[in-house]
C-alpha cells in the first residue's frame, strides 16, 4: 500500500500500467487499513488520498477468516492480515505488494492467486 501512495513518476506510471492491465481499482480489505495508517492526518494524507481510488471491502465473513487460517498454517508464516489477503484473492486474482515473501508463502497454498512486486 505504501508503494502505490507515494506521488512521484514512477509510481504514476505503474499505476497506469495496472490499470491497462486490469488491475486498478485494486481490493482493499479493511483490515489493511490497520497496517497502513497511522492515525496521524498529515502522515496518512498520501495513503488516505490512494484509499479513495480503491474499492474498500468493510467485512471478513466466517468462512474468509477459516480459510484464511488454513493459508497461515498450511504457510507456517505470515501475519493474519496477510492470510486475509490471499484468501481474498482467491481465486484468479493478484496481489500488489513491495513485500511478497510472506505474500508468496501464503499463496502457495492458495488456489490460483498471483503475486506482483511494486
Amino acid at each position: 500500500m505504501s508503494q502505490l501512495a507515494k506521488r512521484d513518476r514512477h509510481t504514476a506510471a505503474l499505476v497506469l500500467s495496472l490499470r491497462r492491465r486490469g488491475l486498478w481499482p485494486p481490493v482493499v480489505p479493511t483490515v489493511v487499513l490497520v497496517e497502513s495508517l497511522t492515525g496521524s492526518t498529515a502522515r496518512d494524507a498520501n495513503t488516505n488520498r490512494l484509499l479513495k481510488a480503491c474499492d474498500i471491502r468493510p467485512m471478513v465473513s466466517e468462512q474468509l477468516a477459516r480459510r484464511a487460517a488454513v493459508l497461515r498454517t498450511a504457510a507456517r508464516r505470515g501475519s493474519a492480515v496477510d492470510a486475509l489477503v490471499v484468501a481474498m484473492a482467491e481465486p484468479g486474482h493478484t496481489i500488489l505488494t513491495s513485500d511478497g515473501a510472506d505474500l508468496s508463502a501464503l499463496a502457495a497454498n492458495a488456489t490460483d492467486v498471483a503475486i506482483e512486486l511494486v
